[in-house]
């Protein structure tokens, strides 16, 4: 299989994973290569607080989640196997379906999805500054 018809299958599989979280959120892009959420949130600046997205580029498929960002206590107890996909403090990156791994991955999103709605958000935004 081709890179790109396999990152393509990684996109269609990451983006299941966020798509059930839509109807609550906004979605800013969905296209071939891109699935961008932010939430209902608007900060003081006028923007939305970023939830997730999937983004398909040249060497790897990425899910970037930031609920993990501001919640790092969402991390704990993540299988090492997952760990080692993950980049930067927010970004998971794939190469290849791993169905064991986007298991725990939605699990982690379910996870975020609940720390980053409602009081408990706009408490943190707060918390920030924003």
């Amino acid at each position: 299989m081709k890179s790109q018809e396999q990152f393509a299958e990684v996109f269609v599989k990451l983006k299941a994973i966020l798509e059930p979280y839509a109807s609550k959120m906004i979605v800013v892009h969905d296209t071939s290569t891109s699935y961008y959420l932010d939430t209902t949130y608007v900060m003081k600046n006028k923007q939305r607080v970023f939830f997730g997205a999937v983004r398909m580029g040249k060497a790897y498929v990425s899910f970037h989640l930031m609920p993990v960002y501001a919640f790092t206590d969402l991390l704990d107890g993540l299988p090492p196997e997952l760990m080692k996909h993950m980049q930067g403090k927010s970004c998971f990156n794939f190469k290849a379906v791993d169905e064991k791994l986007f298991k725990e991955l939605a699990k982690l999103t379910k996870a975020s999805a609940a720390r980053f709605k409602g009081e408990k958000l706009k408490k943190f935004m707060q918390s920030i500054g924003r």
